[in-house]
């Protein structure tokens, strides 16, 4: 896939909401007040996985359904979670492809993606994600800011990151998953914000 073209001067940030996040009722208000105290242009919003892609790791567990199934299905479940993203961010707008954020933003409207549908688009291109589980939704998210030419990646959790930038031990450790030191490549920002412990 060759990258989205920008809407203008400034450049898109991409802001992954992480599913260890969902079970939290505090969700939707802390993370429109982030939204409004540190996002000023144009932004993308990708779903973490959260509880409902634990439910497809174990289907895979006990039916072995191949990590090819399992990765598209994977996805299927993030594009649920995207519409949680539009209840909790009501003025935000599905996106199915990069290039339609452009009238997305020009609108002055916050964008959500679909990952499944854009995962669809985007297979088989250069760079794409391979079809396993060692890419969830970080390495996603990290795919998607290197082709719209983002000037950051920003990973939502609930913890803390003690890596110090080292992605590659960050996902040994299973802080994010084991692609995304690929993913994320040498040029790409990444900030980690606790969003649990953060304060306006």
């Amino acid at each position: 896939m060759t990258p989205a073209p920008l809407p203008g001067p400034v450049p898109p940030i991409v802001i992954k909401v992480g599913g260890s996040l969902y079970d939290w009722a505090e969700l939707g208000e802390r993370l429109r007040a982030w939204l409004r105290c540190e996002v000023n242009g144009p932004a993308l919003l990708v779903p973490g996985g959260g509880r409902s892609v634990n439910e497809v790791r174990e289907l895979d567990q006990k039916h072995q359904l191949g990590e090819e199934k399992a990765h598209w299905l994977a996805l299927r479940a993030m594009s649920v979670n995207a519409h949680l993203l539009l209840h909790l961010a009501p003025d935000a707008v599905l996106v199915k492809s990069l290039e339609v954020c452009a009238s997305v933003w020009q609108r002055q409207r916050l964008a959500v993606l679909d990952a499944h549908a854009f995962a669809q688009l985007d297979d088989g291109f250069e760079g794409s994600l391979p079809h396993a589980w060692a890419v969830t939704s970080d390495s996603v998210a990290a795919r998607v800011a290197r082709l719209l030419g983002a000037t950051k990646l920003v990973l939502l959790k609930s913890a803390d990151n003690p890596f110090n930038g080292d992605w590659s031990e960050a996902g040994r450790q299973g802080y994010v998953d084991a692609w995304f030191a690929y993913a994320v490549g040498e040029n790409l920002t990444v900030e980690v914000v606790n969003l649990r412990r953060w304060q306006a």
